[in-house]
């Protein structure tokens, strides 16, 4: 056990920070006594902040989201605050090279979207918090006045010795990007001043960016704040939390199919099951101490399909979860029980398939296959299967023979992707 969670877990803890703690959301802390004590005397005001880089939201930025909710459950009041300023940057954090640099159209649509995302995640109609955008402040900051009044608070032998400085220094660090921890903590001076903000919370890749900003704020106002972190999240195998054979598990649909949003969950590690029940969803421990306790096939298969489904429920909806749980329950139970809806699917005509599709140019229409030297790997090894059978003759046609008493074809690719082609 660490010496943070030793020390938090000796305290009459705060109940946002409580549950933090017994989820398995803390990893840092500046001083997690003087923030217990604050948060208890009443509601703290606190954010998070996500730089609109991309067209959507990616499920590694949801774990300060989740811990936000938790806060916000407790009675503290959050701010979601949306990079459109410090996105015209980079962060550096975690990086091994520079951002491509995004135009300030790009990154406001990106800010809107992203927004319009979390706030279904996270609802703020109740007054308790609010969402805000860093622009507000930053793109029309004069460059002279903030050097003079914030550049001259920061040391810059102190700024190389945070981690994610000293990482980039090694492949290169540019100057534009030298300038992201002075932008992020002017955020939390700017929150300080304008909303009363005592926290900043994130992934622990941001430490040196919320200690930064904690000793602005102690430098010119003469206040203490706080700052928090959680874990990078990885799993079992040690790869990247978030990150499927496709790439980033996006919250946009468009960008990552519902299904496979939910089979993303659904095929999680053993190990990681109740680690990812405690952080990705708001059941109580008490009923994830029950799901994960038995040990045989069926008990851990049953808690990753409600992890899998109570995820895909708070980004997509209820609706969307049950149509995914029973197109996976039709793609892979014994006899197909479950409906085929939730499938990822396309549409072809009759006569198309009465034609015929070779069957490396029909998976790599679909998307199963990213090429078509991928489809043919896949054939040759034995991993495409239609209506439940394999095929390794990379020759083979597909054609109206294979349509099902429902109109349908049923393309697999490997053991978990599926495709369902509807026949008009």
């Amino acid at each position: 056990m660490s010496e943070l969670l030793e020390k938090a877990s000796q305290l009459d803890l705060d109940p946002g920070l409580k549950s933090l703690l017994e989820r398995g959301f803390l990893q840092q802390c500046t001083d997690i006594e003087g923030l217990n004590k604050k948060m208890k005397e009443g509601p703290v005001t606190f954010y998070s902040g996500i730089d609109p880089t991309g067209p959507s939201a990616h499920v590694g930025h949801m774990v300060p989201i989740f811990a936000m909710t938790h806060l916000k459950n407790a009675g503290h009041n959050p701010i979601l605050l949306i990079g459109g300023g410090t996105a015209r940057l980079g962060d550096p954090s975690g990086k091994t090279e520079m951002r491509k640099m995004l135009s300030y159209e790009d990154i406001a649509k990106n800010g809107e979207a992203q927004a319009a995302q979390l706030k279904n995640f996270i609802s703020f109609d109740d007054g308790s918090g609010k969402l805000m955008n860093n622009a507000d402040w930053l793109a029309n900051l004069n460059y002279i006045d903030f050097l003079r009044e914030i550049g001259s608070q920061f040391s810059v032998n102190r700024m190389l010795t945070f981690e994610a400085y000293k990482q980039r220094m090694e492949t290169g660090l540019s100057f534009v990007e030298f300038n992201y921890q002075l932008l992020q903590s002017y955020d939390f001076l700017e929150l300080n001043r304008q909303e009363n903000c005592h926290l900043q919370i994130g992934g622990d890749d941001q430490w040196g960016n919320i200690v930064a900003g904690i000793d602005l704020i102690r430098r010119m106002e003469s206040k203490e704040v706080f700052g928090l972190t959680f874990p990078l999240i990885t799993r079992a195998d040690g790869k990247k939390m978030g990150k499927s054979e496709k790439g980033a598990i996006f919250l946009n649909p468009d960008m990552c199919p519902i299904f496979d949003f939910f089979q993303y969950w659904r095929n999680v590690d053993d190990r990681d099951v109740k680690k990812f029940l405690k952080l990705f969803t708001f059941l109580s421990l008490e009923e994830i101490e029950t799901l994960t306790a038995g040990t045989e096939a069926k008990d851990i298969n049953r808690a990753k399909e409600i992890l899998a489904f109570e995820y895909t429920k708070l980004i997509h909806g209820e609706e969307e979860a049950q149509k995914a749980l029973d197109g996976a329950r039709a793609a892979f139970s014994q006899g197909g029980a479950g409906s085929k809806e939730g499938m990822p699917s396309g549409e072809y005509s009759q006569a198309q398939i009465q034609a015929g599709i070779n069957i490396m140019d029909l998976f790599t229409e679909v998307g199963l296959c990213q090429s078509k030297s991928e489809a043919r790997r896949l054939v040759q090894q034995n991993g495409a299967a239609i209506n439940g059978e394999k095929y390794n003759n990379i020759d083979y046609v597909v054609n109206d023979s294979h349509i099902d008493e429902e109109g349908d074809i049923i393309l697999k690719a490997g053991k978990k992707r599926f495709f369902r082609i509807i026949v008009k």
